[in-house]
Parts: C-alpha cells; structure tokens; sequence
C-alpha cells in the first residue's frame, strides 16, 4: 500500500522545541531541522527567549524576554529545515527576478527610454537598472516603486504584468 501524505504537508509545522542553538521544528510530512537563533535577529540567544508557540500549522511564534512577539512563517522555517527546499526557493526566485527584469526592459523600450534615461529619471544608478533587467539583483520596493512611477506604471503592472 502506498502512502499518502495531507496535501502540502510540507507547509504544516507540528511541533516546536526550544534548543540551545534554535528552534527545532517538525513538518507534517516527516522533515525536521533547526532554525538557529542566528536567524532571529531579534532572539540572538536561548536566554533571549521566554517562549515558543505554535498557533497554527503556518506560523511560529517566539517571544522574547522583553516581551515582544517574533512571527517565523513556514516557508522561513522550512528554508532551514529541508535542505532539498533551498534549490527550490531559490531557483523560483531567480525566475521571478528574471521575469521581472524582462517586464522593466519591455516597458522602458515601449516608452523609448535608454537604460540610462530611465535610470535618471528613477534616480538610481544605470549600473543597477542593468543588473534589475538581467535578473541578477532583486530591487528594495523603494527603488521598484521610482522604476514604476518613472515609467509611468503602477506598482501592480510592474509586479504582476498586465492582464
């Protein structure tokens, strides 16, 4: 008999434990790991944490000893327990970063705009607009939004594309 697993098990935490170097965390599907407090700026250590709760399957909440409340989502915490989600997660990124890249070069070149032009008139760097249209660096949403509005674009259109 084959067996069968809930259906993105994979996002599902089931248990969390704190450990003197992080939070070990349970998937539903089997996978387990360590998310180092290395990771949780805001908990740098074990005695910087008052508590571990899971409040539901996709969320992990620390409290610190000051009181305040770190959310850990699933796929942040999966990223350090499954080595085998990292080339996943990192190869849709690079495909997002190059689809994006391509919809900025594609509208720049529909408004008659040189890289240099656009970046101008975005206030960034032309160096920067040329890695943003090659895929190779993710923009802050400050210079994603500047690149929007110097095209004259929405941050939707930008983002998603069109419909």
């Amino acid at each position: 008999m084959n067996t069968v697993l809930v259906k993105n098990a994979e996002r599902m935490m089931t248990k969390a434990v704190a450990m003197a170097r992080g939070i070990e965390v349970t998937f539903a599907d089997g996978r387990s790991g360590l998310v180092p407090f290395a990771a949780v700026p805001e908990v740098p250590e074990f005695k910087d944490l008052s508590g571990v709760e899971l409040p539901n399957a996709y969320e992990l909440v620390l409290e610190t000893a000051g009181g305040e409340r770190v959310e850990i989502p699933w796929d942040f915490a999966r990223h350090y327990c499954d080595e085998s989600y990292r080339p996943d997660v990192e190869r849709i990124a690079a495909e997002g970063r190059l689809e994006l890249g391509l919809r900025i070069r594609t509208m720049r070149e529909e408004a008659g705009l040189t890289q240099e032009a656009l970046a101008v008139a975005a206030g960034i760097g032309r160096v920067t607009l040329v890695r943003l249209e090659k895929g190779e660096q993710s923009p802050r949403f400050e210079t994603l939004a500047a690149v929007g509005k110097a095209l004259g674009r929405g941050m939707e259109e930008l983002v998603v594309g069109r419909n």
